[in-house]
């Protein structure tokens, strides 16, 4: 099943959709993502702010996510239950975020079946042809539509 097909059964059966959002070093992207998701979308989600550090998941806490959890250990397993991801680009790149995402985190999000709606930004020595050089407020507009439009095809 596609992951729009998953959002309509889902909100067809009222059933809330697990939404992980995570980030690193000042959580400041992660924390926009969750502001965008509270006025776009609303209520009907549960997200999960999922931090490299403190730091970042107490950011994320403060912009409006039902539960929190820091570290690696916290990030493999929420990736398991999540529906969808979301978060920079960096979380899929081991050893990114100046060593704050680890390998074995990258492997649990890159495995899982959850959707992965990602926000091209990184301080990284990576860089993705084709993709329009967005101010973070547009990219992050981009990601919430992404998550509207597949709520909200019933």
């Amino acid at each position: 099943m596609n992951w729009i097909a998953s959002l309509i059964v889902c909100h067809e059966r009222g059933d809330i959709m697990v939404i992980m959002v995570m980030d690193g070093q000042g959580g400041g992207i992660g924390a926009e993502i969750i502001k965008g998701l509270r006025q776009e979308i609303g209520a009907g989600l549960e997200i999960l702010a999922l931090g490299t550090n403190a730091t970042a998941t107490s950011r994320m806490m403060k912009a409006g996510a039902n539960k929190g959890a820091t570290g690696e250990n916290a990030i493999v397993r929420a990736s398991q239950i999540a529906d969808i991801i979301m978060g920079p680009l960096a979380v899929i790149i081991s050893n990114s975020m100046m060593g704050e995402v680890t390998p074995r985190m990258t492997e649990a999000i890159c495995s899982t079946y959850a959707k992965k709606i990602l926000i091209p930004l990184t301080q990284e020595n990576v860089r993705i042809i084709g993709i329009v050089g967005e101010p973070l407020p547009h990219l992050v507009g981009e990601a919430i539509k992404a998550i509207k439009e597949g709520v909200n095809h019933v």
